[in-house]
């Protein structure tokens, strides 16, 4: 970073430090050892089955849930927050429930590790008088590292009408209705990095400010106030019309596919889990007009999770039949949970988070219809896992068009909490699976970070056929971020950032490439397509890098790419060109992207 720059002042380690400088100007997640009785000539050995596991229970400690007459409400939230506003890489997990009612002079800040969340079938069956905010007071108003926190299911009316939301990744807002605007941004319009918004409607204007990028899916908006880099928009109703680069926005009329995300709520008295349906050419939210599309589930249903239960544990309620409910916390797990029947619905809370402790994938599923993931981190172990989350087996081939798989604020992490190593973070070889919002980071900053460290090769690799992505964000692995094998491939959406800490050139050098694309088409595809995608390089270790490119696909009428960008922040190493051997290269210390409109 730059000397004299702001975030050389800033009290962490100065991540994305010239990410948000032109932004500001410019705009302003086998069973248990099962005894058996000892061999007995005179008797027929026999084994005792394990006792089948109970459904539904208590939500442990760090689920609280309030009620319009609960006492003191805004003394909890406040505590919770002074715990978990500056916990980057702590070990607190919260998930805050709010029963349907309305709820009076509230202002809830939302630190790290902490989701928020209403109770309704609707958002507007529980309504909050105030404000539910992120800002960045403890980063000295710069928001680039407001992580790993969510608001669902909730309407807001804001006290000065506009709700303050500065989040950057894996910071998901989903199913909300604000009754004003929606600011984006820190207080002083500081650098900020997000976002996502799916399933709200914001009957004002979103105001993103300093926000580089953001995707906003199948929602409603009154306005939006401006881009800086790469906005983009499916199936949303208000949406600014197309016009990157100047402005930069992408507009889909409608999403393909999608299917939002599974959400607890309360069924008169009892805990039920709503399973909202598949939409396909999607436009607007899926509530406001009577009860939503879709089933539910009761918690008896579920095996609720607590931190300290054993994988093979967890592995015994999925083999019994039940779902997970995995309460916050954190999870070691000494084999992988795997995920064999249809239908399966794993959903954390506050962000509980797994961790493989010896190398193992954390997570498997099986070639089945209909498994949904949500509301969870996976962090990587110090030992070196070959992959961290598996959607399908290699090989998997099954049709499940009708009823696919969702991976949704499923974030995955290696390195900054400590030491961890993945050679793959996320392979997904199951067809027609939607991966609707996901970071998957190698850390550049933290603890248990350097190249070799934690080191991880691949960020996302897609084998199966017929996958969307909508919402992709992954950022600094030691070679390709993303690689796309499977035929009839489409990414709403990209976000990356080339790894910071490359030593050198010969580090990053790719046979007589110089450097990994961030996002790369296999060279067999005939069909794949992509719209807004953007990669940005910044190497602090090395600033005379040079990176050929930022995205790589083979040059055919069916690979299609519409809106692409790179960026150079600060001059911290260039691009030569955009795609292949197509686009203007990056130069000089001005952060301006270079862009391709459309490729081929």
């Amino acid at each position: 970073m730059h000397p004299d720059s702001p975030s050389s002042r800033l009290p962490a380690p100065g991540r994305r430090a010239v990410l948000g400088a032109a932004a500001a100007s410019s705009a302003l997640a086998a069973l248990p050892g099962t005894a058996s009785a000892a061999p007995d000539a005179r008797k027929t050995p026999s084994r005792r089955k394990p006792r089948a596991l109970p459904g539904g229970g208590d939500l442990g400690p760090n689920v609280l849930v309030f009620a319009p007459a609960t006492p003191n409400i805004q003394g909890r939230l406040d505590e919770i927050f002074r715990q978990q506003e500056s916990a980057q890489f702590g070990t607190g997990r919260y998930q805050l429930l709010f029963k349907p009612g309305t709820y009076h002079g509230l202002n809830a800040q939302i630190g790290f590790y902490t989701s928020i969340s209403g109770l309704g079938l609707s958002p507007d069956d529980t309504t909050i008088n105030g404000d539910i905010t992120v800002d960045a007071g403890w980063f000295n108003g710069n928001a680039t590292q407001n992580f790993w926190r969510s608001a669902e299911n909730l309407a807001v009316v804001p006290v000065n009408g506009t709700n303050r939301w500065a989040v950057s990744q894996a910071a998901p807002f989903r199913r909300m209705h604000i009754r004003g605007n929606l600011n984006l941004a820190p207080t002083g319009y500081g650098w900020s990095s997000g976002g996502y918004i799916a399933d709200s409607r914001i009957d004002g204007q979103v105001q993103p400010y300093s926000q580089q990028q953001w995707y906003t899916r199948d929602s409603a908006i009154g306005g939006w106030l401006n881009g800086v880099w790469n906005m983009v928009f499916s199936g949303v109703e208000g949406a600014p019309a197309q016009g990157f680069p100047n402005p930069p926005y992408t507009t889909l009329a409608t999403t393909p596919v999608s299917r939002e995300k599974p959400f607890l709520y309360l069924g008169g008295s009892e805990y039920r889990v709503f399973l909202p349906e598949k939409r396909t050419n999607a436009r607007g939210v899926t509530w406001g007009n009577g009860t939503p599309r879709g089933t539910s589930l009761p918690l008896s249903r579920f095996y609720v999770a607590k931190p300290g239960v054993s994988a093979a544990t967890l592995n015994q309620a999925l083999a019994e039949g039940l779902h997970l409910l995995l309460t916050p916390g954190i999870y070691h797990l000494d084999r992988p949970v795997r995920v064999d029947r249809a239908g399966t619905v794993v959903l954390g809370l506050g962000y509980a988070t797994l961790i493989p402790d010896n190398g193992v994938t954390a997570l498997k599923v099986a070639d089945v219809d209909g498994v949904r993931l949500a509301g969870f981190l996976v962090d990587a172990g110090p030992v070196n896992s070959a992959t961290l989350l598996e959607i399908g087996p290699r090989g998997a081939s099954r049709d499940h068009s009708a009823n696919p798989t969702t991976v949704q604020d499923v974030f995955v992490r290696i390195g900054g909490a400590g030491p961890g190593k993945a050679t793959t973070s996320m392979v997904v070889n199951s067809r027609h699976t939607i991966v609707d919002h996901t970071w998957v980071w190698r850390a550049d900053h933290g603890d248990g970070v350097g190249w070799e460290t934690n080191r991880a090769d691949y960020g996302v690799v897609v084998n199966g056929h017929d996958v969307l992505a909508t919402g992709l964000f992954v950022e600094h692995f030691n070679k390709y971020d993303v690689q796309w094998f499977g035929e009839r491939g489409r990414t709403i959406f990209y976000q990356n950032e080339k790894a910071y800490d490359a030593p050198n050139q010969a580090a990053i050098q790719n046979g007589p490439v110089k450097g990994y694309a961030a996002y790369r088409v296999g060279d067999d595809v005939t069909a794949h397509e992509g719209w807004g995608l953007g990669s940005y390089c910044y190497y602090n270790v090395d600033p005379g890098i040079v990176q050929h490119h930022g995205f790589a696909a083979p040059n055919r009428p069916g690979v299609r790419f519409h809106d692409l960008l790179v960026v150079s922040l600060g001059g911290n190493g260039q691009y030569e060109r955009v795609i292949n051997d197509t686009g203007s290269p990056t130069s000089g210390t001005s952060t301006v992207p270079s862009t391709v409109v459309s490729y081929p």
